[in-house]
């Protein structure tokens, strides 16, 4: 990386944290799914019920909304920290 210009690496590091944050975020979905699902769904049949997808929906909101909560808290700490 010594050998890269300013502008360079600044893109390479770009990259690597838009890698990262797409790692982080299919994390975070594949959590939500299996948190949501064996929570609301049955073991029964093949297919999920009006009940069952009801809860997933609801599941998955609460989980984005706690989610964008979070977020929010952290990004105030990190903006109140650089002030």
């Amino acid at each position: 990386m010594n050998q890269l210009t300013a502008e360079q690496r600044q893109a390479v590091l770009q990259q690597a944290q838009q890698e990262a944050n797409q790692r982080i975020m299919q994390d975070m979905i594949q959590k939500m799914v299996k948190t949501c699902f064996t929570k609301c769904a049955g073991t029964s049949g093949d297919r999920l019920d009006s009940r069952e997808q009801s809860c997933i929906a609801s599941c998955q909101d609460q989980y984005l909304e706690t989610r964008d909560q979070v977020q929010k808290s952290l990004q105030q700490r990190q903006s109140n920290g650089m002030n």
